[in-house]
């Protein structure tokens, strides 16, 4: 599929953060800037911002709303060896909101993108307009293994705080390899032909030292710390338009479990075929059933009012 003749190359943006920390955004301006909230999007664990490379090449939603995505601080070119949290992520994306003028945004993660996701809107409410959660993983709903690893998260912080504190007495990896995720993709749905592919496939991408090989070490046991925190409540007087995607073959989480944690209001779950990596397996799927609903909900009438003045980036 070939893009929009009429389409806006992204731009490369360096957010600087009061820490002195650099948050590495790409942005995609609307081609028809309707005063619609921001599509931000969010990728997961030891990933980076190429996880929506194809997505944001693809995808029509760029229209009329502006397409952020973002290297959450400790991955990617927002590689950092301090502290992370969700609370530091979530703050991130409000501030790069704040950069580009926005009010208000429709959260798309990924696995921990998701969690991500849900934190945000539950720390800062007013600037979350929906939430697309691909993949999302709750704890009450996790498979034994993952529920045990889920346990460890005290250990798993120590180890964190540790090789941090190493890190500042300068021992460290002087580079890390880059990822290329949207490459990745296209490999392995050339490789996905057969079980045995298919089982290649899931070793690859749940690999631990695969993911340390292009992830500080810090980061990636505090990603898993942080994947696994217990997702605060939605506001019970105001839930949030949410689309769910869930994989069947449910790598994480017990997918009945999923079901009775995610029903709600003014949810809706979709199932995709497909193991937990949806955006590599189902692309296409994925990028429609996510253009569906977000034209469903903010539509060429349905224009944000409390768009904020725009700020230099």
């Amino acid at each position: 599929m070939d893009a929009p003749p009429d389409r806006r190359p992204e731009i490369d943006v360096a957010l600087r953060r009061p820490d002195g920390a650099s948050v590495a955004c790409r942005v995609r301006p609307a081609r028809l800037p309707a005063g619609l909230p921001a599509v931000v999007l969010l990728h997961g664990l030891a990933s980076n911002l190429t996880r929506f490379t194809e997505f944001v090449e693809h995808t029509s939603l760029d229209a009329r709303h502006e397409l952020l995505r973002m290297d959450l601080r400790g991955h990617g070119a927002s590689l950092s060896r301090r502290p992370i949290s969700h609370e530091v992520w979530s703050d991130d994306l409000v501030a790069l909101l704040d950069a580009r003028g926005h009010a208000g945004a429709v959260l798309v993660g990924h696995s921990l993108g998701a969690q991500v996701a849900l934190h945000c809107a539950a720390r800062h409410p007013a600037r979350v307009r929906g939430l697309v959660l691909i993949d999302p993983v709750f704890r009450e709903a996790l498979r034994p293994r993952w529920r045990r690893r889920a346990r460890a998260a005290p250990l798993l912080a120590a180890a964190a705080a540790t090789v941090r504190a190493l890190n500042a007495l300068g021992l460290h990896r002087r580079s890390l390899p880059p990822l290329d995720l949207r490459a990745l993709d296209e490999a392995a749905r050339r490789a996905l032909a057969s079980p045995r592919a298919e089982a290649e496939f899931i070793r690859r991408y749940s690999s631990t030292r695969a993911d340390l090989r292009t992830t500080a070490t810090a980061v990636y046991l505090q990603d898993l710390v942080e994947m696994f925190r217990p997702v605060p409540p939605p506001p019970a007087d105001a839930p949030l338009p949410t689309l769910v995607l869930q994989s069947t073959a449910a790598h994480f989480a017990d997918p009945v479990r999923m079901r009775d944690r995610l029903a709600g209001p003014r949810t809706t779950v979709a199932e995709v075929d497909c193991n937990h990596w949806p955006l590599t397996e189902r692309p296409v799927e994925v990028r429609e059933a996510i253009e569906r609903w977000c034209g469903a909900r903010f539509g060429a009438g349905a224009a944000d009012a409390s768009r904020a003045p725009r700020a230099p980036a």
